[in-house]
């Protein structure tokens, strides 16, 4: 599938510059960002403190997600989830831990350095029902039909091409499936020029 967007915004160059940012959250998390995030944007979002406390500090300390997902509803023992923008593996991670051995969790992301620390992160926690891949939100490495519930978490508002997306998200549901979805939304259309503007998408 072929992404498109309704603005000018050069869609390469931005991938190109969010992977940029977020290769720095998960290989520097103690720099300053324009976003909150580690431990303390968790709080934010009132992650359990106590569920905090189990998980490793490397798996918390490159948290950037804008919303909780798991406010939107349960996570079922056996159920199969998939994270889009699973970053470092916080929230699929605690998905992992949700649905336990009977399920299964794919982690979708396309910022390599962020795939890595996932992968590193769950074995740390010693988490096997969960796997990362890398691939695009508008161009998902997942089947047709495959899985219970959708997460997402701070990501879409990055994609230029929303209605790829949901397309995206609604073909790897199964009928009756789920999206959990924490992000941000703005109420009045953004005017072509700000779309243009790389900057204004990666702070």
């Amino acid at each position: 599938m072929v992404s498109r967007s309704s603005s000018s915004v050069d869609v390469i160059k931005l991938r190109l510059e969010i992977k940029a940012k977020y290769r720095e959250v998960a290989t520097h998390p103690e720099h300053e960002f324009h976003f909150h995030h580690g431990r303390y944007l968790a709080r934010l979002l009132d992650y359990p403190e106590e569920l905090l406390n189990k998980l490793p500090g490397s798996l918390v300390e490159s948290f950037a997600g804008t919303g909780n997902p798991f406010s939107r509803g349960p996570i079922n023992q056996g159920e199969q989830v998939l994270d889009v923008g699973c970053g470092a593996g916080f929230d699929a991670l605690i998905a992992a831990l949700k649905v336990g051995k009977t399920g299964h969790v794919i982690g979708i992301d396309m910022t390599p350095d962020m795939l890595e620390k996932a992968r590193r992160n769950a074995a740390s926690l010693g988490v096997g029902n969960v796997e990362f891949r890398e691939g695009l939100a508008e161009d998902l490495p997942v089947k047709d039909a495959a899985v219970d519930v959708v997460i997402s978490n701070g990501v879409i508002n990055l994609c230029p091409d929303k209605e790829a997306v949901y397309r995206e998200l609604y073909r790897v549901l199964k009928p009756g499936g789920r999206l959990m979805i924490g992000d941000i939304i703005v109420q009045k259309a953004v005017p072509d020029e700000a779309k243009a503007d790389i900057d204004l998408w990666t702070g």
